[in-house]
């Protein structure tokens, strides 16, 4: 299991996802969930993965090897929508040849992956998309500007409640670590570090992914005032009379 999150706001782009990847208690772990295919002050586009191992390493691996070669790839297509659809295609391609096998080598072997596509290509405004095992996606929208993959559940209500598409990038940044601090208390699948990319809307800015571990003051500061505040407003709310 994993958890990545990506945010669309007027004012730009927010990836994060967790490092954990266990096969069972007593086999974990870290892989970088986030890939990131740039060409400054032209494109940026990032892939954030949570699924079958394999099969996401697989499709990064092709999307790299064929973004040098002829043909559409990720560094020539002229929309994130192309880009959503062509990784898409990709992992399709590598479930189909993957799961091809004979049968008891594939029983209970689940193949799928879910990919989050999310950047900006000049001539078009920032986007992300929900690409899901079966190839179709999804794309965020103002109405709701953010998208997960993985264990999602614990984090949603928090930024269901918090992040609107007006949002700074600093309240998106301060909104994510909370919903990763909350699904990562209550989910040991979900682990740090977690890798985070800030991008402002038309910078086309060279990338520069933060990756944040337990000892940054910056997380912990979070953890502990978001922690500590839960147990104060609690603390603050009446006491039911029922049983008076």
């Amino acid at each position: 299991m994993t958890y990545c999150v990506a945010m669309r706001l007027r004012a730009g782009l927010l990836f994060a996802s967790d490092s954990r990847t266990n096969a069972g208690v007593d086999h974990i772990a870290t892989f970088r969930k986030m890939n990131v295919f740039e060409q400054p002050g032209e494109r940026l586009i990032t892939l954030l993965n949570a699924g079958n191992l394999a099969t996401t390493q697989s499709v990064v691996s092709l999307l790299r090897q064929r973004a040098v070669g002829q043909g559409a790839h990720l560094m020539n297509l002229t929309s994130m929508y192309d880009v959503a659809e062509l990784v898409g295609k990709t992992l399709k391609e590598v479930v189909a040849r993957d799961s091809d096998g004979p049968g008891q080598l594939n029983q209970g072997v689940d193949f799928g992956a879910n990919f989050i596509v999310g950047g900006q290509i000049r001539g078009e405004v920032p986007r992300i998309f929900h690409v899901y095992p079966q190839g179709n996606f999804i794309e965020a929208t103002e109405d709701t500007p953010y998208l997960q993959i993985g264990e999602s559940k614990y984090g949603k209500p928090i930024i269901d409640r918090v992040i609107d598409f007006d949002s700074s990038l600093a309240e998106a940044t301060k909104c994510a670590l909370i919903s990763f601090d909350s699904t990562i208390r209550s989910n040991l699948s979900v682990g740090l570090p977690i890798d985070m990319l800030l991008y402002k809307t038309d910078s086309f800015a060279p990338a520069q992914p933060h990756r944040i571990t337990r000892e940054d003051p910056y997380f912990m500061k979070v953890s502990q005032g978001w922690g500590g505040g839960l147990k104060r407003v609690f603390e603050q709310l009446p006491d039911e009379d029922w049983f008076a």
